[in-house]
């Protein structure tokens, strides 16, 4: 073969195996999507508290945390109660492949971009935005709920309980008289006002304050979300307790809560779960309203400043219209909050009934619940069932496609989001 034949051949040969290459070349493999996400971030109303059959929660040191034991101190991650049967876990979200619980009973809006362990009476676990962060590495995340308002640096849920179930325990069973039966000294005995609760500028400090962390959680989502899409909701919260109590609440032994000790009534509506006075209870009602507008105020400063966000606002304020604590005769059966209790001493027994109890029994069993928060940490939030309600709210909320709805229970049971 001539040397030119043998250079054509060869010329030949590697044109063909260039265009063969060329034709069968194929591009390089798309980086596989994430799986979806639903998160959930805030206090106790979003984490599950009340609705029991807590997880482990992973602590600051990166440990795991189960149940520690009622005298452990209430600073423990577990404490953060996150529940398998919390709204977001129970939610209808089509599209969703997993779901994770960043929230934690007790949390306020610091605890968003700092370590709740870094404040007082926090909890060990970190930032809620650093956990979220994490989630972000994984998963796409598509859909937020945020629950924050009702604790902060100027108020607590757990401390406005407090304040309005003491009074109403030391007037049924401590006469004006006997006021050194309180060895830390004098403890009121009037109905809660709502500057008790919160005043008007202690709101306008803790709108701020929220707005502050929900400013950041937005931020944090555009810098992390795998393709930049995602719904918030805003939760607000329900009040535990109603408008009024059932009749058969009023009074006992012929003795109302506007005299002066009332044992036999204190008595029964601890054991009902709605140790108030009836005159404390239009103020929760304004307490959860005034907690509502501060939620809406915040998803409304939110939306002005990032105009292209997906941001709801889902009102709960009556969504469990018809079955509070006292609102039906029975009560607790049938309630979708947990009653008030305490234990005598961490030992892991709810007091139940506070018939036969002297006022020195009562301060001991308000001591427990003071030096161990944990053990009636429960009280008077949604309980299993509650949290079923609220997980409807948010099925609804998810699938709007209006920037404000309102979730209601109707008398018979009946579940709706418009």
């Amino acid at each position: 073969m001539s040397r030119f034949r043998r250079t054509a051949l060869s010329t030949l040969l590697a044109v063909a195996s260039a265009a063969l290459s060329t034709a069968v070349a194929l591009p390089a493999p798309a980086a596989a999507a994430l799986p979806t996400a639903a998160v959930a971030l805030g206090d106790s109303f979003i984490s599950g508290e009340g609705a029991g059959a807590y997880s482990p929660v992973v602590d600051v040191a990166g440990v795991a945390q189960s149940f520690p034991g009622w005298s452990a101190p209430n600073s423990n991650a577990y404490f953060c109660h996150r529940s398998p049967n919390a709204s977001l876990n129970r939610a209808d979200l089509p599209g969703i492949a997993d779901r994770f619980n960043l929230a934690c009973s007790g949390g306020q809006p610091y605890d968003f971009a700092n370590a709740s362990a870094s404040r007082a009476n926090g909890r060990q676990v970190t930032a809620q935005l650093d956990q979220l962060r994490a989630v972000a590495r994984t998963h796409d995340i598509d859909l937020v709920l945020v629950g924050l308002g009702s604790n902060n640096s100027s108020f607590t849920f757990g401390k406005v309980a407090e304040e309005c179930a003491n009074r109403f325990i030391a007037d049924a069973w401590t006469g004006w008289w006997e006021f050194w039966a309180y060895l830390g000294g004098p403890v009121e005995q009037d109905p809660c006002t709502d500057d008790d609760l919160a005043t008007a500028a202690q709101l306008s400090a803790a709108t701020a304050e929220t707005t502050a962390a929900v400013r950041q959680l937005l931020t944090t989502l555009d810098e992390v979300d795998a393709d930049g899409q995602h719904r918030v909701v805003f939760q607000d919260y329900t009040d535990p307790l109603p408008a009024e109590l059932a009749t058969n609440f009023w009074t006992e032994d012929d003795r109302d809560d506007t005299r002066d000790k009332f044992r036999a009534l204190g008595a029964e509506r601890y054991a009902a779960g709605c140790p108030i006075h009836r005159a404390s209870l239009g103020t929760g009602q304004r307490f959860a309203q005034r907690l509502g507008t501060l939620v809406g105020s915040v998803r409304a400063t939110m939306a002005a400043e990032f105009p292209t966000a997906d941001l709801v606002y889902v009102n709960v304020q009556h969504a469990f219209d018809g079955a509070r604590l006292c609102e039906q005769s029975g009560s607790p059966t049938g309630a979708l909050a947990t009653p008030i209790r305490s234990m005598d001493g961490p030992s892991g027994v709810f007091v139940t009934s506070l018939a036969g109890y002297d006022k020195l029994d009562i301060q001991r069993i308000a001591n427990t619940c003071g030096t161990y928060f944990q053990t009636c940490q429960e009280s008077w939030h949604p309980n299993a069932a509650g949290h079923g309600v609220l997980a409807r709210c948010l099925t609804g909320a998810a699938a709007t496609s209006a920037r404000a709805v309102t979730c209601v229970r109707a008398p018979d049971g009946t579940v709706t989001v418009s």
